[in-house]
C-alpha cells in the first residue's frame, strides 16, 4: 500500500481497495464513464432537438436526471481521492444537473414574450396590451444557440427584430496630410539609431508618401567655419515610401512599443526600481508616441524613419484613389543629433570619487580649488544645466548661449540673420571651463543634469552613455584632521591598577571621519618604577608602540599590567594624519593590599572573663570588611561580619552564654580588594557573662523608655522580669512610694523569666495613686553582686471605677425618629477615656454591640427601633458599672402609611396569596373600589397592575402613582380589556415618608396590599375575510372541497367564553327569502356548514351574522359591518363564446372570447400541445398570441374553478410575422466617391408574395439623432426572398414595412390601438 493511503485516516479511504485499483486508474475510468454518458446525452438532445416530439420530452428528462442523480452519489460513495466533496457540494451539483436536463429537453420553459409586438384587439372595452395575457414564447435551451454566434457580436442598425439592418452610403471627403502635427522636436541619439516623425493623414489611405532630407549645415548661409574640414556638406536626399513601407515602419513601431513595455513591468518587479525611472522612460518614449493622441475617425498617422539629421520637408501624400492629400502648413522639420555634455576623461577627479584632507587654515574660511572641464556638443547655441551639492544641499546652475567664440565674432552684426538660419547650422563640439571650491568639511559633488540645443532638444546629460555615471558627476569628499586624546584619566586622575589584574586605558578619536578609520595611534610608555624594579620585571621596561583602532570604531582600548606613564605621540588615519589634544598622558598607579594591626584584650570582672576586645589599626582605601568566626566548646564556627568606616577601630565582643570561645580574624576587604587573607592572632578564653536583668517587654510601643501598667484591684501587682547570667539569682527591687522607698528581696530565681508580685504601698492602696518599681542589683551563683540600670515601671493605681449609663429621666429615655434617620443616645460616663461601651437591643439580647466614646457627654448613634440596654463599660485603664436605672433607651419609628380595602368593599380573601378576589365584570363597564389610608396625607400610591400572559406567568401593564388627600380614596379598575388583573400598593408616602425621597422603601411583598379582578370578555363573532364565495346551483351549504376547507372564506370567528348561542340568516336576492338558523357551538372558529340548505337559483346571496350569545351573559360588542356578512356568488355553467370566426392569426394579434358565469374563470387552452391555465376576473376574455403554431381552447370554469365545462370546437392557426433586413442585418456603412454606385440587398423572411416599404434618411453626425426622411419607395408582389437596389446617393436606407401571404408588420393601426414596437 502506498504511503499517501497509509496516512489516511480511518474512514476516509476508497471504497476500493488500492490493491484492487490504484487511486488514478480509480479516477481515469470514472471521469471516463462520465464523459461517455454525456456524449450520450448531446446525442439525445440532438435526436429530441431535431426528431422528437414534444410529447417524448418528459421520457428524456426523466432518464438523464436519473442518470446524473446515481452518477453524482455514486461518487461520493466511492470516496475517490480529488474527487470526494462535501454533502452539499455533491446536492449543488444533482440540482445543477437535473436543471440543466430540463432547460435541454424542454421539461422547463420560461414564457418571456421575446420579440413580440404591441397590438390591441379591435374589440371595445379591452384593457391596455401590457396588461392583457399572453401564450408567451417559449425559452428553450435551443433559444440561447444563436446568441453565441457572430450575429450576437454584430450590431443590427435597429431595436425591432422584424426589421433589422441598415446600409448606410457616404461620399469620402477630401483628404490632407500634415507633418509632425503636435510641434515635437526630434533628435538622433547616436549614428546607428532612428527616429520616427509622425504624420497625420484625414480622410486619407496613403499609398504613397515622398520627402526630402536636407544636410545641417547646407546652403548658401553657411559660413566657411560652419562647413567640414573636407569641404562637403552633403546632398539633399529624395525618399518615396509605399504603403509597404507604411506597413513596416508601423509593425515595427508597435514591436517597439511592446517590448518597451514588458522590460517596464519586469523593471517594475525589481527591487532596484524606482518612481523616477518611469518618468525617465516616457521622456525617452515621447517622441515615438506621438500617436496615442486621441484621434477622430476620419484620422489616421503613420510614420516617416530618419537614421541621419538634416531638414526634413512633406512634399507628397498619395490616396488611393490615386489623389494627392492636401499638406497643411508646418511641412518642414529639423532633425540634428542629440546634444550631450560630460566631463572631460583626462581632467581631474576623471577616475572617480576622490577623498581629501582638509587643510589647517580651512576653518579661517581658505580651501583647495580643483580646476574641471565640461565637453557639450550640438547645435549652437547651447544651454547647460548643473548641480552642485555639499553634504545634502543642492544648488542648481544654468548657463545658456555655450556656442564658439569664432562664430560669436562673425556674426555680431547680423542678429536677425543667424536666428533664422539657427535650424540649418551645423552642430559643433564646445569646451566649458568650471572650478570646484571645496571650502567646507563633507562630500562636494557636481553633476550634469541637462543639455539644450538651437532647436530645442532638452537631452539628459549621459544619456548617449547611460552606464558610465562617471562621464555627468564629479565628486570629492573632504577629510577633517582625526584628533586624540586620553578618556577619563589624566593630570590629577590617575588609572588604578589592582596587583595581579590589568585595567583598561580609553584613547578616544573624536571629531574624525569613518571614511579616515583605522586609525594608527603611537603610544609611549615610561615606568615610575626604580631601576632595581625595573631590571626585576619585564613588564616595567619603557616602549613605544603604535596601535591601529578596529574598523570605524574611533576608541582603542589599551590594555595594561604595568603602572607608570602612558603618553600618545601622534594619531594618523587611512588619508589623513591628525592632532593629539590634552590629555595626552595617564598615569598608572598600582593600589596595595589591606593589612591589619590586631591587639587582643580579655575583659575581666567579679565572676572571671566575660568577653574580649581588639584594637585594629587598617591599612588600604576604607571602608573595610574584617571577617572574624567565633567557636563556642564542641559548636560550629560562626563567621560574623564587621564594617569600618576608617583607618582605626575598636571590636568588643561579650557571649551572652558561658563556654570555652576561640576567637579568630579570617578576612579584611577595603575599596579595591575583597576577602584578603588575615594572618592575625587569635585567642582562646573561657567566658562567664555578668549577671543582669530588665522588666519583660510590655506589648505596644515604647522600647527602652519607662513603662507604665494599671492596678485596679488587690494588694500586690505582678510584674515580669528577664535573667542573664549563671543562676540561680537574687534580685533587690526597689518600690519607690510618694513618701518613702521599700527594697523587696527576691531570692534564688531558677528560670531565666520570673514573674514576681510587688505590694502596693498602703497608702496608695487605700486612696489610689501611682508609685515606681525599679530593678536595683542582681547577684548570680558565683556570688558576684552587680548593680543594675534599666527603666523603670510605673504602676497607677485606681480605686474608682468608671460609670456608665443614659441621661434624662425614664420618661426623657425616648425618642421617635423617621424609618431610615439615626437617633442620637446621650449618655454620662466616668473615668479616663477613651471608653469601650458594649450595648444591646434587647429584641435582640445574642447580638452584643461595641462603640468607642471619647467624650464623658458623648452619644450613642443608633438607627433601629426597640430598647437599647448598656451591658459593660471600660474605660482606658480598669473595667466599670452600668447604672441599672439608667441603662435604658428606647427608640420608635414613625409609622409608615398603610393602605388596606375598606371594609364595604365586596371581596373574598384568599389566604394562600394573600390576594382579595373581587366580583367579575364585563369587559367595558367602570368599577372601583374604596381604600382605607393610615398616615399624614397628602398620600402618594404606586402601585403595580398585571395580567396573566400566554406563557403561564404574569406581564406588567403599567406601574401608575395617584395622589390623595383624604384618608379614604376611590381607586379606579381597569375594564377596557378582559383578562385576570391584578393590582398589587409596591409604595406608599405621606407627608413623613415622601417618594421623592424614599424610592428605594419598598414594602416587602408579604406585606403588600394585593387585589384581582376577571375582567370578562364581551362575545363577538365576525368573518375572517370578506370574500366573496362561489357556489354552484344546487349545492348545498358545505365546504365540499378541499380548497374550501383550508381556505379562510366563510369562516367565523368567536370570541367570549364558550358555549355560544349564534344566530345567522341567508338571504336570497333574487327570490327575496331569508332563511334563518340559531347554532349551539363550543369551538371559537366554525365554517360555514348548513347541510340542510340548498342554492335552488342562480345569483347573489348575503350570509349575515345575526347575534351571538356566550356563557358570561354580556352584551356583545359591535360588529364590523365589513366582517358581518359575506356575498355568496351561485353560477350555472359557464361558457366561452368568440368574436368572430377567423382560423388565421399572426403572431401579436388579440384572440378575443366573450365569457358566461360567474368571475372569476379558469380557462384552459393549449399552444402546440403545451397546456395552460389561465385566471380571467372580467369578461371578455383577449389573449394575445406569441407563439406560432396550433392555438386551441380546451375548457373553462368558473367559480374558482367550479362548474367546468370542456371546449372542442376553439382551434386556430397562428403564423409568424414576417421580417425583412438590409445588408443581412447587419449595420454596413459604405464611403463611395463621385461617380461610384452602392448596392443595398434586402433580404424577406416569410410567405411569399412579399410587399415591403423601404426609405433613404439624411446623415446625421450627432449620436441618436433621427435624420430626415429623403425618400420612400414601396415594392409588391415579390416572390424571391431577397431584393436589390444600386444607389449613387448618399444616406442611410432601412425598410420600414413587410407584409407576406397572412401577416404585416407593423400590424394595421386603428385609432384606439397602442403604438406598435
Amino acid at each position: 500500500m502506498s504511503k499517501t493511503s497509509e496516512s489516511r485516516p480511518p474512514g476516509q479511504e476508497p471504497v476500493i481497495p488500492e490493491t484492487v485499483l490504484d487511486v488514478p486508474s480509480q479516477r481515469l475510468y470514472y471521469l471516463s464513464l462520465g464523459l461517455l454518458c454525456q456524449a450520450i446525452k448531446v446525442f439525445d438532445f440532438f435526436q429530441h432537438l431535431f426528431l422528437g416530439e414534444p410529447s417524448n420530452s418528459s421520457a428524456y428528462t426523466r432518464k438523464w436526471i436519473l442518470v446524473d442523480s446515481l452518477y453524482c452519489s455514486i461518487l461520493a460513495g466511492l470516496r475517490i481521492p480529488r474527487l470526494r466533496y462535501t454533502k452539499s457540494l455533491v446536492i449543488l451539483q444533482i440540482v445543477s444537473l437535473c436543471l440543466l436536463d430540463s432547460f435541454l429537453f424542454g421539461s422547463i420553459t420560461l414564457n418571456l414574450g421575446i420579440g413580440g409586438s404591441w397590438k390591441v384587439s379591435p374589440g371595445v372595452g379591452l384593457p391596455g396590451r401590457s396588461a392583457l395575457p399572453s401564450t408567451g414564447q417559449a425559452f428553450h435551451f435551443t433559444d440561447l444557440i444563436p446568441s453565441f454566434g457572430l450575429s450576437g457580436l454584430i450590431s443590427s442598425g435597429g431595436k425591432d427584430g422584424h426589421l433589422l439592418g441598415q446600409h448606410t452610403v457616404r461620399m469620402s471627403p477630401i483628404s490632407t496630410g500634415q507633418l509632425n502635427p503636435y510641434l515635437n522636436t526630434y533628435c538622433i541619439a547616436s549614428p546607428g539609431q532612428s527616429v520616427l516623425i509622425p504624420v497625420l493623414l484625414n480622410n486619407t489611405n496613403p499609398v504613397n508618401i515622398r520627402y526630402t532630407l536636407t544636410p545641417l549645415g547646407y546652403g548658401a548661409e553657411s559660413t566657411d567655419k560652419d562647413k567640414p574640414k573636407n569641404g562637403v556638406v552633403g546632398k539633399i536626399d529624395r525618399v518615396e515610401l509605399s504603403a509597404k513601407d507604411l506597413k513596416a515602419i508601423e509593425q515595427a513601431r508597435l514591436e517597439t512599443l511592446q517590448v518597451a513595455k514588458v522590460a517596464s513591468a519586469v523593471k517594475r518587479n525589481t527591487e532596484d526600481y524606482d518612481e523616477y525611472d518611469d518618468d525617465e522612460e516616457e521622456e525617452k518614449t515621447t517622441p515615438d508616441l506621438s500617436s496615442g493622441f486621441s484621434l477622430q475617425k476620419t484620422q489616421s498617422m503613420v510614420h516617416i524613419r530618419l537614421n541621419k539629421p538634416g531638414v526634413l520637408r512633406l512634399e507628397r501624400v498619395m490616396d488611393s484613389s490615386g489623389v494627392e492629400a492636401r499638406l497643411v502648413s508646418y511641412t518642414d522639420l529639423t532633425i540634428a543629433p542629440c546634444p550631450r555634455a560630460e566631463f572631460a576623461g583626462d581632467g581631474t577627479l576623471a577616475s572617480g570619487d576622490d577623498l581629501r584632507c582638509a587643510p589647517s587654515t580651512l576653518g579661517a574660511g581658505g580651501g583647495e580649488e580643483i580646476p574641471l572641464k565640461i565637453n557639450v556638443y550640438g547645435v549652437p547655441p547651447l544651454s547647460l544645466r548643473w548641480l552642485k551639492e555639499v553634504n545634502g544641499k543642492t544648488e542648481p546652475f544654468m548657463v545658456e548661449g555655450v556656442e564658439s567664440d569664432a562664430h560669436i565674432h562673425a556674426h555680431s552684426h547680423d542678429e536677425g540673420r543667424r536666428v533664422a538660419n539657427a535650424g540649418l547650422r551645423a552642430p559643433e563640439q564646445l569646451s566649458i571651463p568650471l572650478t570646484m571650491t571645496l571650502d567646507a568639511l563633507g562630500t562636494h559633488s557636481y553633476v550634469l543634469e541637462s543639455v539644450t540645443d538651437a532647436l530645442g532638444n532638452t537631452v539628459a546629460a549621459g544619456s548617449h552613455a547611460p552606464g558610465d555615471p562617471s562621464k555627468i558627476t564629479r565628486s570629492t569628499t573632504v577629510l577633517r584632521r582625526p584628533a586624540v586624546s586620553f578618556k577619563g584619566c589624566g593630570p590629577g586622575n590617575p588609572a588604578p591598577l589592582l596587583i595581579g589584574s590589568e585595567t583598561f586605558l580609553t584613547i578616544s578619536a573624536k571629531d574624525s571621519d569613518v571614511q579616515d578609520a583605522p586609525w594608527d595611534i603611537t603610544v609611549k610608555y615610561r615606568p615610575t618604577a626604580t631601576e632595581e624594579q625595573a631590571k626585576s620585571s619585564k613588564k616595567l621596561k619603557p616602549w613605544t608602540q603604535k596601535f591601529t583602532t578596529e574598523d570605524e570604531r574611533k576608541e582603542l582600548l589599551l590594555r595594561t599590567s604595568a603602572p607608570g606613564e602612558y603618553m600618545i605621540l601622534g594619531i594618523k588615519g587611512r588619508y589623513c594624519e591628525g592632532d593629539v589634544l590634552s590629555p595626552e598622558t595617564c598615569k598608572v598607579v598600582e593600589k596595595p593590599l589591606p593589612t591589619a594591626e590586631i591587639e587582643w584584650k580579655k575583659i575581666h570582672e567579679c565572676s572571671g572573663d566575660i568577653g574580649v576586645s581588639a584594637s585594629l589599626v587598617l591599612h588600604g582605601t576604607p571602608p573595610f570588611q574584617v571577617y572574624y568566626s567565633m567557636k563556642k566548646d564542641n559548636e560550629p564556627a560562626r563567621d560574623l561580619v564587621k564594617t569600618f568606616a576608617t583607618s582605626r577601630g575598636d571590636l568588643t565582643i561579650q557571649p551572652e552564654r558561658s563556654g570555652h570561645y576561640t576567637f579568630t580574624f579570617l578576612q579584611l576587604s577595603d575599596a579595591n580588594y575583597k576577602k584578603v587573607a588575615l594572618k592575625g592572632p587569635s585567642i582562646d578564653q573561657v567566658v562567664h557573662p555578668p549577671a543582669s536583668a530588665d522588666f519583660a517587654r510590655l506589648p505596644g510601643p515604647g522600647g527602652r523608655a519607662k513603662r507604665k501598667i494599671s492596678s485596679c484591684s488587690g494588694n500586690t501587682v505582678d510584674v515580669n522580669v528577664e535573667l542573664r547570667g549563671t543562676g540561680p539569682w537574687n534580685l533587690d527591687v526597689q518600690v519607690v512610694g510618694p513618701k518613702g522607698s521599700d527594697i523587696v528581696r527576691v531570692e534564688n530565681i531558677t528560670t531565666p523569666q520570673k514573674t514576681i508580685q510587688v505590694p502596693v504601698p498602703p497608702t496608695i492602696d487605700r486612696d489610689g495613686g501611682s508609685f515606681e518599681i525599679d530593678l536595683v542589683s542582681i547577684e548570680d551563683a558565683y556570688g558576684c553582686k552587680r548593680s543594675l540600670s534599666v527603666p523603670g515601671i510605673t504602676v497607677n493605681v485606681r480605686r474608682v471605677k468608671p460609670i456608665a449609663k443614659f441621661y434624662g429621666t425614664k420618661e426623657m429615655r425616648r425618642t421617635t425618629i423617621l424609618e431610615g434617620e439615626k437617633a442620637h443616645l446621650p449618655l454620662r460616663l466616668t473615668g479616663d477615656g477613651p471608653w469601650r461601651l458594649k450595648y444591646r437591643l434587647t429584641e435582640q439580647p445574642d447580638r452584643i454591640r461595641t462603640a468607642t466614646l471619647y467624650n464623658p457627654n458623648d452619644e450613642l448613634l443608633v438607627s433601629e427601633k426597640g430598647v437599647y440596654e448598656i451591658i459593660e463599660i471600660a474605660d482606658s485603664q480598669c473595667p466599670g458599672s452600668v447604672v441599672s436605672e439608667a441603662s435604658t433607651y428606647q427608640v420608635d419609628w414613625v409609622p409608615r402609611p398603610v393602605a388596606k380595602l375598606s371594609s364595604e368593599v365586596q371581596a373574598t380573601y384568599e389566604p394562600h396569596n394573600g390576594s382579595h378576589i373581587l366580583p367579575a365584570i364585563c369587559e367595558g363597564l367602570p368599577d372601583h373600589v374604596d381604600l382605607d389610608l393610615t398616615g399624614k396625607p397628602p398620600f402618594q400610591i404606586m402601585y403595580n397592575i398585571a395580567k396573566d400572559a400566554e406563557n403561564g406567568g404574569t406581564k406588567i401593564l403599567d406601574q401608575p402613582t395617584f395622589s390623595s388627600i383624604q384618608p379614604r380614596t376611590r381607586f379606579q379598575l381597569r375594564t377596557g380589556e378582559a383578562g385576570r388583573i391584578y393590582y398589587e400598593v409596591k409604595q406608599i408616602g405621606d407627608a413623613s415618608y415622601p417618594l421623592a425621597k424614599n424610592k428605594q422603601a419598598i414594602i416587602p411583598r408579604s406585606e403588600r396590599l394585593l387585589f384581582e379582578q376577571q375582567v370578562l370578555m364581551r362575545p363577538s363573532a365576525r368573518f375572517k375575510t370578506n370574500n366573496r364565495i362561489s357556489y354552484c346551483m344546487n349545492d348545498a351549504l358545505t365546504p365540499h372541497t378541499p380548497h374550501d376547507i383550508s381556505s379562510a372564506d366563510g369562516v367565523i370567528l368567536l370570541e367570549g367564553t364558550p358555549p355560544f348561542r349564534l344566530a345567522v340568516s341567508i338571504w336570497n336576492r333574487a327570490a327575496s327569502e331569508t332563511h334563518k338558523e340559531i347554532l349551539e357551538l363550543n369551538d371559537h372558529v366554525w365554517r360555514l356548514n348548513l347541510a340542510n340548505y340548498t342554492f335552488k337559483s342562480i345569483g347573489p346571496h348575503l350570509v349575515t351574522i345575526e347575534s351571538i350569545q356566550d356563557a358570561s351573559h354580556c352584551a356583545q360588542t359591535a360588529a364590523d359591518p365589513n366582517f358581518k356578512s359575506v356575498w355568496i356568488d351561485v353560477a350555472e355553467t359557464a361558457a366561452i363564446v368568440p368574436f368572430d370566426r377567423r382560423e388565421h392569426y399572426c403572431v401579436g394579434d388579440v384572440t378575443q372570447f366573450q365569457l358566461e358565469g360567474t368571475p372569476p374563470w379558469t380557462i384552459g387552452y393549449r399552444v402546440n400541445g403545451k397546456s395552460h391555465t389561465q385566471e380571467v376576473k372580467t369578461s371578455p376574455f383577449a389573449i394575445v398570441q406569441e407563439q406560432p403554431g396550433e392555438f386551441a381552447i380546451t375548457s373553462i370554469a368558473h367559480q374558482h374553478k367550479m362548474c367546468k365545462t370542456a371546449v372542442t370546437d376553439l382551434r386556430y392557426t397562428v403564423h409568424p410575422l414576417p421580417a425583412a433586413q438590409v445588408g443581412h442585418g447587419k449595420r454596413i456603412i459604405q464611403d463611395i466617391h463621385e461617380g461610384d454606385q452602392a448596392e443595398i440587398v434586402f433580404t424577406l423572411i416569410g410567405d411569399p408574395p412579399f410587399t415591403f416599404t423601404y426609405q433613404r434618411t439624411e446623415l446625421v453626425t450627432k449620436k441618436g439623432a433621427q435624420g430626415k426622411v429623403l425618400e420612400t419607395h414601396t415594392v409588391s408582389g415579390v416572390t424571391t426572398r431577397e431584393y436589390s437596389i444600386f444607389s449613387a446617393l448618399e444616406g442611410t436606407w432601412t425598410v420600414t414595412f413587410i407584409s407576406d401571404r397572412y401577416c404585416r408588420y407593423p400590424p394595421v393601426q386603428d385609432g384606439s390601438m397602442e403604438k406598435s414596437r
